[in-house]
């Protein structure tokens, strides 16, 4: 995600569970930083704190003197959601945890994070069936509920900040006041995995949707290639989504201009799951039926090397607006290792591949070899088991290489060589005489010798009980019960 308002910067939590905030300015790694539970409870969702909280909350808390220059324009906390159903909240200015919420919360993974600008309030879904209000002053739950009958994917935020967007089965509308279903929406076959508003603040806040009767949200689900578009509330009152954006594959990112009025068009990029963006401009005004399709398409790829090579494409993993509306910044490239650039938008162009190099963003950087080898220290009473049979010493010798001959009289269909012939060839005797039995100054290797040939005679020695002691013999039954 990018960081509110001046997007300076963007924040990535890699499949290796870490952490990364990169500056999007010059593309240099600014922070990393690695959770406690990064490999039983990896980062699965994570959002920014909105900026208007930023400059509320600022001036209340004591800083430092490092942190007295430069941090009124930074967002400061970044909240991320674990595989096992916490929350963490990582100071970006201090560059370390500032808490972390646990008690009362989800039991599984955490699908969704949400901000509230007002209230300064987390709200989060997981796949435990609940919607969780957090306090992030006390770190305690001030509400929880169930949100759907099965796992909630997905949350959005009105602009006024009175109703809440879940998505599981079906899309519900949330009165955040009283937590009761204003409305329900349908029209997804799959999991709802993106829901996204797409209109400003309304100018009169008394009342929720009083003189807007054009409040649309986006939903995107999960193996759909189409972005559905609905309006919250109609003169029509429709059922089914009044326009869709057709993609060419799974939507895996949306970032999108809000329109401050009817007549501004909207401004959509979408990230799909092959590496491609596409771009939309359409006026919001009403049902639409046939599906919208994009006015330019973004993608990436190497140069290719010599006449018959192809270029390969390069992914790209997030798109968003600048502050001009006229130019996009791109993240694309390796999930670790990310190139983020700032495209300028030309609206003629209705397909644009951009040529990039990106061969030395993705080579790992070599550490120095390590010279010192430390060996084991090995106890000189110890008695190390080599392959073959148990107390056998006899030197092994090699089997005879196979010359040109052999091999052509084993083709014409000539007989193998025996196994006793290879035994003999390896000096070991076939025949073993009762009497004759293996000797060992060491019982587990004596054991051990039992067990693997099924010799009844070294198993059933009449003198076992002086050679080995009662509790032994425990331990070496309970070993040849597990062998």
């Amino acid at each position: 995600a990018f960081s509110p308002q001046s997007q300076a910067y963007f924040a990535l939590a890699s499949t290796d569970g870490h952490l990364r905030v990169w500056e999007t300015a010059n593309n240099r790694l600014h922070q990393e930083y690695v959770p406690s539970a990064h490999l039983s409870g990896t980062c699965t969702c994570l959002a920014w704190a909105p900026a208007r909280l930023q400059a509320k909350e600022g001036p209340q808390r004591k800083k430092r003197k490092s942190e007295a220059i430069g941090t009124s324009n930074q967002a400061d906390l970044l909240a991320l959601g674990t595989a096992v159903g916490s929350i963490l909240l990582y100071s970006t200015v201090k560059g370390e945890l500032h808490s972390k919420l646990i008690s009362g919360g989800h039991d599984n993974r955490v699908n969704c994070i949400q901000w509230h600008e007002d209230s300064g309030c987390l709200y989060t879904c997981s796949d435990d069936k609940h919607i969780v209000e957090w306090n992030t002053q006390t770190c305690k739950v001030k509400c929880k509920w169930k949100g759907d009958n099965s796992s909630v994917s997905s949350l959005c935020i009105s602009p006024d900040g009175k109703m809440l967007l879940s998505a599981g089965r079906t899309i519900k509308l949330w009165v955040l006041e009283t937590k009761e279903v204003y409305r329900h929406f349908t029209g997804h076959a799959t999991p709802v995995s993106s829901l996204t508003f797409n209109t400003i603040r309304p100018p009169n806040e008394s009342q929720p949707f009083v003189g807007i009767t054009g409040l649309y949200f986006l939903s995107g689900a999960v193996h759909d290639w189409l972005l559905n578009v609905w309006q919250v509330r109609s003169e029509n009152k429709e059922k089914n989504a009044v326009m869709s954006f057709t993609v060419t594959n799974e939507p895996v990112y949306i970032d999108l201009t809000l329109s401050e009025n009817k007549e501004e068009p909207v401004k959509l990029a979408v990230v799909c799951r092959d590496g491609r963006v596409h771009l939309f401009e359409h006026i919001l005004n009403g049902y639409c039926k046939k599906p919208l399709t994009s006015n330019c398409t973004i993608q990436i790829a190497t140069p290719g090397k010599g006449k018959k090579s192809t270029p390969k494409p390069i992914p790209i993993l997030a798109a968003g607006f600048c502050s001009d509306k006229m130019s996009l910044l791109l993240v694309y490239g390796n999930w670790f290792q990310p190139t983020i650039e700032r495209v300028a938008l030309n609206s003629k162009e209705p397909h644009m591949c951009l040529i990039r190099d990106i061969s030395n963003c993705w080579a790992p950087k070599v550490e120095t070899a390590i010279t010192k080898v430390r060996t084991p220290v090995m106890n000189s009473e110890a008695k190390v088991l080599v392959p073959g049979i148990p107390g056998h010493h006899a030197a092994i010798k090699p089997a005879p290489p196979q010359t040109k001959e052999v091999e052509s009289k084993r083709k014409l269909g000539e007989k193998e060589v025996s196994i006793e012939e290879r035994l003999g060839a390896l000096d070991i005797a076939t025949k073993k005489e009762k009497d004759d039995l293996p000797q060992t100054n060491s019982f587990p290797v004596l054991l051990t010798q039992g067990l693997e040939s099924n010799d009844f005679e070294i198993l059933n020695k009449k003198n076992k009980r002086q050679i080995f002691p009662p509790d032994t013999c425990r331990v070496y039954f309970s070993l040849s019960l597990k062998l």
